[in-house]
């Protein structure tokens, strides 16, 4: 993402497990926490490094987070083969338990990335305290995306764009109207929100500028 990135591996489920790492850069030089992100589908080109991720990161960064990004197995360098977000899921966890074991958590993804930390947060909420939530370009057509425990919702931010014809906006208001979880629609947004992703990353600033409840 730039020259202060750090990437590694670390050990995960599946074997290697390929990171990287921005460290909080905030105004006021505090360090809020640990954000760990998840990357779009693998099958699909998705990595790490993907703008939107990458703009993710940035927000996180610049609000004074700690971002996490990894390959899920089977991209990049790290070990393993798709498993339809069963062991994405583990890898989630993973780097959450080896790299930020302690402290206050963010948890983000985009697209399939959104359904696979919605698992992750399914399991971690009970155990975890987890200061931040957000979904972007959640692939709800596409897979079962776990429900947000309602005593996080105040702390959840679901980002989908108007005109995104990767996953309609009508799946993720199916998922998101049972439990009355509101959506921030981007007008004219696309998946991958070209041309707006500098507004994308000013949403997700202004939710991590508030407190959690």
């Amino acid at each position: 993402m730039n020259a202060q990135t750090e990437r590694f591996t670390i050990h995960g489920p599946a074997g290697t497990l390929e990171v990287a790492r921005d460290a909080a850069a905030s105004p006021d030089g505090a360090v809020h926490g640990t954000a760990v992100i998840g990357h779009p589908h693998p099958l699909f080109a998705g990595t790490m490094d993907n703008k939107v991720v990458q703009t993710l990161a940035r927000a996180f960064v610049a609000s004074g987070w700690n971002a996490l990004r990894f390959n899920f197995r089977g991209v990049g360098q790290s070990a393993g083969t798709y498993d339809e977000g069963r062991g994405e899921r583990e890898d989630f966890l993973a780097v959450v338990e080896q790299l930020a074991p302690q402290g206050a958590l963010a948890l983000a993804g985009f697209s399939f990335g959104s359904f696979v930390m919605s698992h992750a947060l399914a399991e971690l909420w009970p155990r975890r305290q987890i200061e931040k939530v957000v979904f972007v370009g959640t692939a709800a057509s596409r897979f079962t995306v776990a429900a947000v425990p309602p005593e996080a919702h105040e702390r959840t931010l679901v980002i989908h764009g108007e005109v995104d014809d990767t996953v309609p906006l009508s799946s993720v208001m199916d998922w998101a109207r049972p439990q009355i979880l509101p959506v921030t629609v981007v007008p004219g947004g696309a998946h991958f929100f070209h041309g707006q992703l500098p507004l994308l990353k000013g949403l997700v600033m202004r939710h991590l500028s508030t407190a959690a409840a």
